[in-house]
């Protein structure tokens, strides 16, 4: 009895050593941006989306053209109103010796002064038809619906990186999991082969499965840092990783009925209204072109005063026997002009935006097209990714099983090392599918919801 009691010592001695080499390797020790030691900030789907508009260069460029063309707008109107100014002159005129009204013959004295309020307005054709307000107004509906444009695509691009740092994640933590049951395979072969119970090919085979392993954790945890720095960068103006991420990859939302999702699109698609107010713009520029050809009508009304002295009352230099006279008054000028001939540069105007009429509405003939076949080919990714998540998540669930099962008939001798490892492997692509599914989904429903907006 002690000999086989010294036996069973060696052999648990030896099963002990073995375990700890096959130890799951520390992981690696890579380089990072220099950070704060804080506490790391939750950042959920949201958070990132408004911190990506803060940072985004497009985004921000979009932002600055709708704010441009609202002033352009404000701008426009204001241009087809009287203007109001204030003018104050001194007119110093060159004396002669002998007349009190000097050299310059269209003054009436040597010294003169201006305190004029004068109110200017050109009536045109385009003051009747408004068509530079109108062109600006669509101007600005264009830029306001290409800022939406750029917010969407913004929203699919922080999506696909969000969930792509939580399926790094999650692949992470699945490979250090599949590590450890490598690991525990791996003693579980040694110390049968030290009972005599399986070959020493067996575990051979586990070794090998459990360095594999042992590579892909190490390389899932390369590919998190890759992908949370990624995501940092649309983030964070100072590549800050100090972040984590909220999985919520079961949490999608439901895909509506085809048909809503396309009333949906026809109400809220900004590709097509920026193509809709580009073709107003270039339509009402057109009008602005034409209106070239007819008279301007131009009103400067003035009021305050002309006069030898800065007052309200003085005597005329010319004629100062007639003593004090008032000096404030009006006078109003009235001027037509009626274009003759410009060599045909007005006409010229008239052919470009004519051209550019039609080109904007080959566009929005283009852009409503597209938006059919978009509408079409994204509800059908989005289906397509819906039934692959069902699908997956429960391969996954059946391939764990198997490898429970698997792993008992191994050690009650009923199956072979190898088709340990081979459920192993399923196990492991298993959830990897299903993580990327669930990603997946979420990235197409974000890609849909490009056309008709949040649902």
């Amino acid at each position: 009895m002690k000999q086989v009691a010294v036996v069973f010592l060696v052999l648990a001695c030896a099963a002990t050593a073995a375990a700890q080499e096959a130890q799951t390797a520390p992981p690696l020790t890579l380089m990072h941006p220099e950070g704060a030691s804080a506490p790391p900030s939750v950042l959920t789907l949201q958070d990132a989306l408004q911190r990506a508009r803060r940072n985004d260069p497009t985004f921000q460029t979009a932002t600055a053209d709708a704010a441009i063309a609202r002033e352009d707008r404000v701008q426009a109107r204001a241009a087809l109103l009287p203007t109001l100014s204030n003018t104050t002159q001194f007119l110093g005129n060159s004396p002669n010796g002998v007349n009190p009204n000097g050299r310059f013959v269209s003054l009436d004295g040597v010294e003169m002064y201006r305190e004029w309020g004068v109110a200017h307005q050109e009536f045109s054709a385009n003051t009747f038809t408004l068509a530079p307000l109108k062109k600006a107004r669509a101007s600005e509906a264009a830029a306001e619906a290409k800022l939406e444009v750029a917010q969407r695509g913004l929203t699919v691009t922080v999506t696909k990186n969000y969930y792509a740092l939580v399926v790094a994640q999650r692949k992470y933590a699945s490979a250090q999991q599949s590590a450890d049951q490598a690991r525990r395979f791996l003693e579980i072969t040694q110390q049968q082969q030290r009972l005599g119970q399986v070959a020493r090919s067996d575990t051979i085979k586990a070794e090998i499965q459990y360095r594999q392993q042992q590579q892909a954790f190490s390389e899932a945890f390369v590919a998190m840092d890759a992908a949370r720095l990624t995501l940092a960068v649309l983030v964070s103006p100072t590549l800050d990783e100090n972040f984590t991420v909220v999985d919520d990859l079961a949490s999608a939302p439901p895909l509506p009925p085809f048909a809503e999702v396309r009333s949906m699109a026809g109400r809220a698609n900004p590709d097509l209204r920026a193509a809709e107010e580009s073709l107003h713009a270039a339509e009402q520029d057109v009008t602005v072109a034409r209106n070239a050809f007819y008279p301007t009508f131009i009103v400067d009304a003035v009021y305050g005063i002309e006069a030898n002295e800065f007052a309200l009352h003085s005597r005329i230099a010319a004629q100062p026997e007639l003593g004090v006279l008032p000096n404030l008054g009006y006078f109003v000028t009235l001027n037509l002009q009626v274009p003759v001939w410009d060599w045909g540069a007005t006409r010229s105007k008239v052919h470009q935006s004519e051209t550019r009429a039609r080109q904007a509405q080959v566009t929005l003939s283009q852009a409503q097209r597209q938006q059919m076949s978009s509408l079409y080919s994204k509800y059908n990714e989005a289906l397509a990714a819906r039934s692959a998540v069902e699908n997956l998540r429960r391969v996954a669930d059946l391939a764990a099983e198997s490898l429970r099962l698997t792993i008992l008939r191994y050690q009650a001798g009923e199956s072979t090392a190898l088709e340990v490892v081979d459920a192993q492997n399923t196990l492991v692509q298993a959830r990897t599918a299903a993580d990327e599914a669930e990603a997946r989904q979420r990235v197409a429903i974000a890609d849909l919801q490009t056309l008709t907006g949040p649902f």
